[in-house]
């Protein structure tokens, strides 16, 4: 095999990283939410000795460090919030909360993070080393599950003088990223009405409930009316209370609505706006409402990516072993050929029979999909040519926000994965520094994609990081 100049950077660096992928594990926070956390990467940023800054953005828990001078400026992005309701005990192979109802890494972003840091910190050591001009930087980015901090974070210039920006997201299948994501909008509706006796003199009483009730029948009827890769979906924040005699004078329902691009977003959500106006005129309430966050749609990066794939060829997988194999075979029990299925799929990929563990790359030529959801990565990707890999983690199959991926999240595959996605990024940014017609070619390439007008931020005039509406236990 013929090794990259960085990849020993990495095997000897991995350690500190394991162990902080584990610590985050066991502190699940989230949206805004990720003190311990954020202060967690703080501390090891200090210990590689990066100079940190922290507060990014005016969000608490956004930190960034960075290493070395002159040369361009080379990012990792990372991130590090849970998921709410999703606790599960480590190596379980059934649903086993360590609290009920508490946190949980559903998405695997205490890999994420560690993985971003230890190749910024593989980069770092190899320019110290080698004495090549350049800047690299770790950024902690919170609230990627639905607080779009990378966008407040890209609104307030927080990446105007970065080069290349490097990332990556925990799976089950190994493969550069590749197409597009969802825009999405995150929209508060709160519905006003007045309260009575419900057996009394019920009318007296205008309920804020039946209004939200009512939107969501309309938003049904609206399904048929969307485009195809459109998506609107929805949760109670406040439902008015527990007492069903009570006529609800207030509701509070949260909206996400997707679309392809923030344009088709933001066409979307002006019918939604209507139905929402006709609820509360069927329903004699007033309505209001507040847009929380706002993500754009992923840019792909051309000639990033070729570069990253070359890197993910080189390596090959993750060097599973027989024991990895069987711990796989056991979660894969617990969910159906459909999850399985569907895995492949998203990677432009036939299955393969009896394959519990990716111990193969997804090849260039597989024709991956765009991804389903939204990321804040993509408001990055407007401003910042970016590329990202999608790690091989978990048990070929394992859904995406569940107690199964909760569960592999401090197993040894899990961290063999973090590893080898932090060495392809590591070995992408080393091609980034020493090959400045590489920079040059992927900032043409992010400049014909986003055309002449360029980023248009989806967040409205004005708006601040939703932090106290957002902010979890």
């Amino acid at each position: 095999m013929n090794e990259h100049p960085i990849w020993h950077y990495v095997t000897a660096a991995e350690g500190r990283f394991r162990a902080l992928s584990d610590q985050v594990w066991a502190i699940p926070e989230t949206c805004y939410g990720e003190v311990k956390s954020a202060a967690a990467h703080i501390d090891e940023l200090a210990a590689q000795g990066f100079r940190v800054t922290s507060g990014l953005a005016d969000i608490p828990t956004a930190v960034m460090g960075e290493a070395g001078s002159g040369g361009p400026v080379i990012a990792f992005l990372g991130e590090y919030d849970a998921l709410a309701g999703l606790s599960q005990q480590a190596d379980m192979f059934e649903y086993a909360p360590v609290t009920a109802g508490a946190n949980g890494h559903g998405c695997g972003h205490n890999l994420l993070g560690s993985a971003a840091m230890l190749a910024a910190t593989a980069l770092k050591n190899w320019l110290a080393e080698t004495g090549q001009a350049g800047r690299v930087r770790y950024y902690g980015c919170p609230a990627e599950e639905g607080g779009a901090a990378k966008t407040f974070m890209v609104r307030d210039g927080v990446f105007d003088d970065v080069d290349i920006a490097i990332s990556w997201h925990p799976d089950s299948i190994a493969d550069v990223m590749r197409g597009s994501s969802l825009a999405n909008c995150r929209i508060d509706f709160i519905f006003e009405g007045r309260a009575a006796h419900a057996a009394a003199s019920p009318e007296l009483g205008r309920s804020a409930l039946d209004a939200a009730e009512l939107m969501s029948v309309g938003i049904n009827y609206l399904r048929e009316h969307m485009p195809d890769q459109a998506r609107i979906h929805s949760a109670y924040i406040d439902a008015g209370g527990i007492s069903p005699n009570v006529v609800q004078a207030r509701c509070q329902v949260r909206y996400v609505v997707r679309g392809e691009t923030t344009a088709d977003v933001l066409m979307l959500l002006a019918r939604v706006r209507k139905v929402a106006a006709g609820a509360a005129m069927m329903s004699e309430t007033t309505v209001t409402d507040q847009v929380l966050t706002g993500v754009s749609n992923l840019i792909f990066n051309p000639p990033m990516a070729e570069v990253m794939q070359r890197n993910l060829d080189r390596l090959g997988p993750p060097a599973f072993t027989s024991a990895d194999f069987d711990y796989a075979s056991k979660m894969q029990a617990t969910f159906g050929p459909g999850d399985i299925l569907a895995a492949y799929r998203s990677h432009g990929l036939a299955p393969k029979d009896g394959k519990t563990l990716a111990d193969f790359v997804v090849p260039k030529d597989a024709n991956s999909p765009s991804m389903a959801g939204s990321t804040d990565v993509a408001d990055v990707s407007w401003v910042v040519p970016t590329v990202q890999i999608w790690g091989a983690n978990y048990a070929i199959g394992t859904p995406f926000h569940s107690w199964q991926m909760v569960a592999q999240g401090k197993s040894n595959a899990a961290l063999l994965g973090m590893v080898h996605a932090a060495t392809v990024m590591a070995a992408t940014g080393v091609d980034a520094i020493q090959n400045p017609d590489l920079i040059v070619r992927a900032k043409a390439a992010l400049a014909k994609s986003v055309g002449p007008r360029g980023y248009i931020c989806p967040l409205p005039d004005g708006a601040l990081p939703p932090i106290a509406a957002m902010a979890g236990p």
